[in-house]
């Protein structure tokens, strides 16, 4: 989904211009990890708070699904591929030319899923249409078929009907067009569908007699263009296509794709734009598929379905009237009639050819896109493949260079990237993207901590590239008052721009923050310890968890999932034990009791283990996947028997994998034992041998633990916060791996790199208060540990044998609260007119100033609750601390930071830090026998104060929060500003 113009992160990684090799390793320009790509230039706007370009998607209000009464622009001069259109596409272009950065591109208006085009072109998206009769209890049936007229007749089936039931749907969400109440359950007789195609007269009439003892019903389907537009918009009397929107195009077949591609060269490709997308092209990208339809359909899907599966489709349409059209646009309209057989499989067989055919004309669009992005353009293509339409989306993931999931649709949810990632992985993309940030009733309220929680989820699967949502136009617009254009009428997050607080008070830092931990994400491959077998008809557009057992993540053995579809890839074979052993080195497949099982999966699966793969049969047989064109049921099973037989095959109760697992002695790359749900994520840059281990604290409590990596390469911290590199200061090595105690903050990430170089002084036993350290000599033979008053819990024990006891250092002065605050609050606010041109103000800003003796929330102060702006938090201290305790230095603790926040001690500002752990060493910046002041510098979300005047302000003519209104749900005001307790941690240095 896309609302607007997005920023994409450029992963560290930065161009892969003019290079169309979509493979971990490709020969790009990597940067390094504290300054990931040289296309961060501080001078253009979103290079100066550290994106990397943008993603420009002409949005046209929605592609005109916003286009509400009153005046507006005209999109026939300004329609997608117009002089206009392209003189905003050559400057956009220019732009990031001058700045250093990289463009991506969707490929039509809005989800850039058609192009402007003549109604009668053939490349454009395609319905089938279906209408049934009973026929009369007398069995004769004469006269009009039911439906004439709508299209090109394709089929006219009599099937038996054994019984009928309406069905209710329930209460529909008023978001969604066209809902339907309830529908008829159809149950028909196997054998009794007979196409009478034939027997249709040129008129529309037919003549048909059927026995007078059962009950028979006619089942008409007609196919034509559906005309949906991805740019609602037709001028009276117009002559030229741009005058008529923008039509979707098919997208079950090459020819929808050449409708799009022969646009672009025809109306937008000068040889000027051309020069410039190879100088700074990136991607050109494709959304989820929002088109609707009554069945998803293509002219050439009957004769494709012949070769593939050999017999005709046509006899058994009525079986794929239900369900088989957008599963997210439209679940409360899944058709009108639900046919089912009185089979064991209930007819599914055939639907499941039919979307196995359907899935083919799809790869068939796919490839034309990418193989003319990577041949005429020098670029790469980069879609939100399959998922929404009704097909097995694994199945198509690696047709395009940069896959792409998103956040919204995918609900955060670990388990539903792993479906996606898996098979990017097993072909080798390098690029595993995501559309980040979209959460429905956030706009103007989202916080930065919840986004980057939202891309420490998609990380602990394996995604590596996040394109943040969004950025939008913020000049005046009609009808719209400040703060201007909001994209999705104010029901989306999130509105990136000068007018967000956060925007030059931290929003650059978790930029950058992003692109480091994507550069260790993107230059160095995944390995995944488990593959499970995944393999369904459609797949579930709300993503929930598959292998619902938590053993293998208790024990930390990472896992993703594959079709069957995915075996056919050149990388899917077996070597020493490893299913794509040059890939993400799978050490075991694992078939849950859930799945269904194909005939060549299976054919696939002997041959594995006959390589040396251990298959894991999970709770049980699993199903055989239905299908008409396979062998017969009983040769299937016997199919499976041979595979249960079969060595290295196993077969465990739910939930008992790991446990299996163990037993063959496959442990994980990283084990796992904590009080919490810890995601680790290992990969090995394969050009210099250095592991990365990627830790992220799902829980929202600290956590603490253990992890044993299978590497005994001396372990580093990566700060993706400042850049900076140490010494991990505490692990011990046993055989040919390495333990590491950690601790860490609710939904903390880390990052470990594990390079091939000698290890340093370390410990291996540390107290708890020990707070940090550093290294004194470039060799790394000595540390200087900095200790904190309070007990010791336990020595501290170093590598070389030595034993530090509490008696080696002196008293430490004692941890001070940090108490009676003054806060400077900059409010930000609307201008006196609110109209016309003010609605591209940032804001009207003054200052009132706050005496707090804790640091509550806004809320919670009385003249700040209808507040937003930016909030600077001062306090005196003295150092060293008065007193008969002594200090060397210190930290300073503050709460966790929900959004953002900067420090400044005596005016100079202090590299970033972790937000989940906010401990920060300031003895650099302390001036010793005087006062210093310590200003934490905080943005506050804009939402609180829209809120108070939501009433006041409009969206293209229609109040601001309409749709909020629709939806009954007006969000509440949150909780900002700097909010617990903050410390200054004195301490002693002990050299050892």
């Amino acid at each position: 989904m896309r609302w607007d113009i997005w920023q994409i992160l450029l992963a560290g990684i930065g161009g892969v211009l003019a290079n169309t090799d979509d493979q971990l390793g490709a020969n790009i320009d990597y940067g390094t990890f504290e300054t990931p790509p040289p296309e961060f230039v501080p001078d253009f706007d979103i290079a100066s708070i550290g994106a990397g370009g943008v993603e420009f998607v002409p949005f046209y209000d929605y592609g005109g699904e916003l286009a509400y009464a009153g005046p507006g622009p005209d999109w026939a001069k300004y329609g997608f591929g117009t002089e206009a259109f392209n003189e905003i596409f050559v400057a956009a272009l220019k732009a990031h030319k001058e700045h250093g950065l990289v463009m991506d591109f969707a490929l039509g208006p809005g989800q850039g899923q058609g192009v402007p085009s003549r109604s009668d072109d053939e490349g454009l998206q395609w319905d089938l249409s279906p209408f049934s009769v009973t026929v009369p209890a007398n069995g004769s049936y004469q006269g009009l078929i039911p439906g004439w007229g709508t299209g090109e007749m394709i089929s006219l089936v009599s099937a038996n009907v054994l019984s009928a039931e309406n069905i209710s749907l329930g209460a529909s969400s008023p978001i969604f067009k066209g809902s339907q109440n309830s529908y008829l359950r159809l149950v028909l007789r196997s054998g009794s569908l007979v196409d009478h195609a034939n027997e249709v007269s040129p008129n529309g009439h037919v003549h048909l007699q059927f026995p007078i003892d059962s009950t028979y019903r006619l089942f008409a389907f007609y196919q034509a263009r559906t005309l949906n537009k991805n740019l609602i918009y037709s001028l009276q009397n117009g002559t030229t296509i741009f005058d008529d929107g923008s039509y979707v195009v098919d997208h079950f077949s090459a020819r929808g794709a050449r409708t799009t591609t022969e646009f672009w060269e025809t109306h937008i490709l000068t040889s000027e734009v051309r020069q410039l997308l190879s100088e700074v092209g990136n991607y050109a990208w494709e959304d989820s598929i929002e088109a609707t339809c009554n069945i998803s359909w293509t002219p050439s899907l009957p004769a494709m379905f012949q070769e593939q599966h050999g017999y005709d489709l046509r006899p058994f349409l009525p079986l794929i009237m239900f369900s088989d059209n957008n599963l997210i646009m439209q679940p409360s309209a899944p058709g009108p009639y639900q046919c089912l057989l009185d089979t064991p499989d209930q007819g599914e067989s055939y639907r499941n050819d039919y979307r196995a055919t359907l899935a083919l004309g799809y790869r068939q669009y796919l490839q034309h896109l990418t193989t003319w992005a990577n041949d005429y353009l020098q670029l790469q293509m980069s879609a939100q493949v399959s998922y929404n339409l009704p097909l097995d989306m694994e199945e198509n993931i690696p047709f395009v260079n940069a896959p792409e999931c998103e956040s919204h649709e995918f609900g955060d949810n670990v388990d539903g990237y792993r479906q996606f990632v898996g098979p990017a992985v097993l072909a080798g993309k390098r690029v595993i993207s995501n559309e980040m940030g979209a959460v429905i009733l956030e706009a103007y309220r989202l916080s930065l901590g919840h986004l980057r929680w939202q891309i420490h989820c998609a990380l602990a699967a394996g995604v590596n590239q996040f394109v943040i949502h969004g950025q939008d136009y913020t000049g005046s617009y009609y009808e719209t008052t400040w703060p201007g254009y909001t994209a999705f009428a104010y029901l989306y997050a999130g509105q990136y721009s000068h007018k967000d607080p956060a925007w030059d008070h931290g929003f650059a830092d978790t930029l950058n923050y992003v692109a480091r931990i994507q550069y260790t994400q993107q230059i160095a491959q995944l390995l995944t310890d488990v593959a499970i077998y995944n393999k369904v008809s459609a797949t579930d557009a709300n993503f929930p968890t598959i292998y619902t057992s938590t053993d293998l993540e208790d024990a930390g053995y990472t896992y993703s999932y594959l079709s069957p579809n995915n075996f056919d890839l050149p990388q899917a074979t077996v070597a020493h034990g490893r299913l794509a052993p040059t890939g993400p080195a799978y050490k075991a497949l694992v078939i849950p009791h859930t799945s269904n099982l194909t005939y060549p999966a299976l054919k696939a699966l002997q041959n594995y283990t006959q390589a040396g793969l251990p298959v894991i049969l999970s709770g049980g047989d699993p199903q055989l996947y239905a299908t008409a064109s396979a062998p017969s049921p009983a040769t299937m099973r016997a199919a499976l028997l041979s595979l249960k037989r079969s060595p290295n095959v196993y077969s465990v109760a739910a939930g008992q994998v790991a446990k299996q697992l163990q037993a063959l002695n496959i442990t994980a790359n990283v084990q796992v034992s904590a009080n919490g749900t810890w995601y680790p994520v290992w990969r090995l840059d394969k050009a210099t041998g250095t592991y990365y281990c990627l830790l992220f604290n799902y829980a929202n409590n600290v956590t603490a633990g253990t992890i044993e990596v299978s590497t005994t390469q001396p372990p580093y911290v990566l700060d993706a916060w400042t850049g900076s590199q140490s010494p991990l200061l505490q692990y011990t090595m046993a055989g040919q791996r390495t333990q590491i105690p950690l601790r860490l903050e609710a939904n903390q990430m880390i990052i470990l790199a594990f390079p091939k170089s000698s290890p340093s002084l370390h410990t291996t036993q540390l107290s708890s208060v020990v707070l940090g350290s550093e290294k004194i000599d470039c060799k790394g033979s000595s540390l200087q540990l900095h200790i904190a008053a309070g007990e010791w819990d336990r020595s501290i024990k170093l590598s070389d044998g030595r034993v530090i006891h509490n008696s080696s250092t002196p008293s430490v002065a004692p941890s001070i609260p940090l108490l009676d605050w003054t806060l400077t609050a900059e409010h930000w606010e609307a201008p006196a007119n609110i109209s016309g041109e003010n609605a591209a103000v940032i804001a009207v800003r003054r200052n009132t100033t706050h005496y707090l003796p804790r640091l509550v929330s806004w809320l919670d102060i009385v003249s700040l609750r209808n507040v937003s702006g930016v909030g600077y938090y001062a306090i005196n201290v003295t150092w060293p601390p008065a007193g008969n305790f002594s200090a060397d230095g210190a930290y300073l603790r503050l709460p966790q930071i929900s959004h953002a926040a900067r420090l400044s001690i005596n005016g100079e500002r202090v590299p970033p830090f972790d937000p989940t752990s906010p401990l920060v060493n300031i003895t650099p910046y302390l001036r010793a026998g005087k006062t210093n002041t310590l200003q934490v510098e905080v943005p506050t979300r804009m939402w609180n104060y829209i809120r108070s005047l939501l009433n006041d302000l409009k969206f293209m003519g229609m109040p601001a929060g309409f749709l909020l209104n629709v939806l009954n749900d007006v969000p509440e005001a949150v909780d900002d500003g700097l909010i617990g307790e903050a410390q200054l941690v004195p301490y002693r240095v002990l050299r050892v």
